[in-house]
């Protein structure tokens, strides 16, 4: 069997497109989720994309007893990518007890599990969140962590530094903190992409879904900001290339000597305002949204992006896809949702 890789969260909207990812690269992923913030007929997509169904286990990853099982039975495992969380920024801040049970307390499950059966090597999906509202437009790692915005926010910023304190007490683990920006669009194939439960909490699927007529009109929060057209600034990358960038750190992980832990931003370099996402994905797609400006969302950061040179360095990493790509992909993928499940 080729090595083994434990995904939490794998049937989710970034854990689905890193589990073709890791097959392509010839690993054996098996996938933990619970399917609270995605589908069960992902799965049977996945096997269309991959030719195999992938090993799929339904498990609430604060379920200690049955994180154990399953690790139990994958003995060969390479490492964990850790995606399961609740993640939606607004339910945080309604809910905040959900969030800290689940993200963090999920995360504690995960590291027993690895110290039990002696796995070293931990991919953790964390968020430029925990940056706040930075005092710098674009923001390299070395960015000062700010106060959380959200319990979501924190949420990220307590699992980062726990991990930090395990690495520290047990000296047998070895960690990325992947911070990404904004993760956009849809696999190629059409056959998987994000699936927001319910109203979407993301830009994207509200434009598509706009654009299909499930929603009336989006609303554009703010048209009044201190940038070129008033509309937020942000770092939309494809989802592809951002799973890509889960493969080469646990690859770099399993080429250094314990312990270790290292941060790396995750996203394309470069700003694009909200306008400007809207007039490239009616560009592409060839149509008209029906949207309005709006007042400002409380909670939003102006603009904010960010510097990609270190992942550049580190896992000689960078993005494939554009813009414009992301966008006629996602709008595919909305346009097959029905006829695929």
């Amino acid at each position: 069997m080729n090595k083994v890789v434990i995904v939490t969260g794998g049937a989710g909207y970034i854990g689905s497109h890193t589990v073709v990812e890791l097959f392509n690269a010839g690993f054996t992923p098996v996938l933990l989720d619970d399917f609270r913030n995605s589908q069960p007929w992902i799965i049977d997509r996945l096997e269309q994309l991959m030719g195999v169904r992938p090993l799929v286990h339904e498990v609430d990853c604060q379920d200690a007893i049955a994180v154990e099982e399953v690790f139990a039975r994958y003995t060969n495992c390479d490492g964990v990518i850790h995606f399961a969380a609740d993640k939606a920024v607004g339910e945080s801040v309604v809910n905040p007890v959900k969030y800290y049970q689940n993200n963090v307390g999920s995360l504690c499950v995960i590291l027993n599990a690895m110290k039990r059966f002696h796995l070293e090597n931990l991919v953790f999906s964390s968020s430029c969140t925990v940056y706040g509202e930075s005092d710098e437009i674009v923001v390299t790692e070395e960015s000062p962590v700010k106060s959380a915005v959200s319990p979501y926010g924190d949420t990220k910023i307590t699992c980062e530094r726990i991990i930090r304190y395990q690495i520290e007490a047990e000296q047998d683990l070895k960690a990325f903190l992947l911070r990404y920006f904004n993760p956009i669009g849809a696999h190629p194939s059409g056959l998987i992409g994000e699936l927001p439960q319910g109203v979407p909490n993301n830009l994207v699927p509200y434009i598509t879904q706009t654009a299909k007529g499930i929603r009336e009109k989006l609303t554009v929060f703010g048209g009044d900001y201190h940038t070129p057209d008033g509309t937020n600034i942000r770092d939309y990358i494809h989802v592809c290339d951002l799973a890509r960038a889960h493969v080469l750190a646990l690859n770099y992980l399993s080429s250094k000597e314990k312990p270790f832990c290292d941060v790396l931003n995750l996203g394309t370099g470069k700003g694009t305002s909200v306008l400007e996402l809207i007039t490239t994905f009616e560009d592409v797609n060839e149509l008209k949204l029906n949207y309005t400006i709006g007042d400002r969302r409380s909670g939003d950061v102006e603009q904010i992006y960010a510097n990609t040179q270190k992942a550049k360095e580190v896992l000689d990493w960078s993005c494939d896809f554009s813009l414009g790509d992301a966008l006629r992909h996602s709008w595919q993928w909305e346009k097959g949702i029905k006829e695929h499940s």
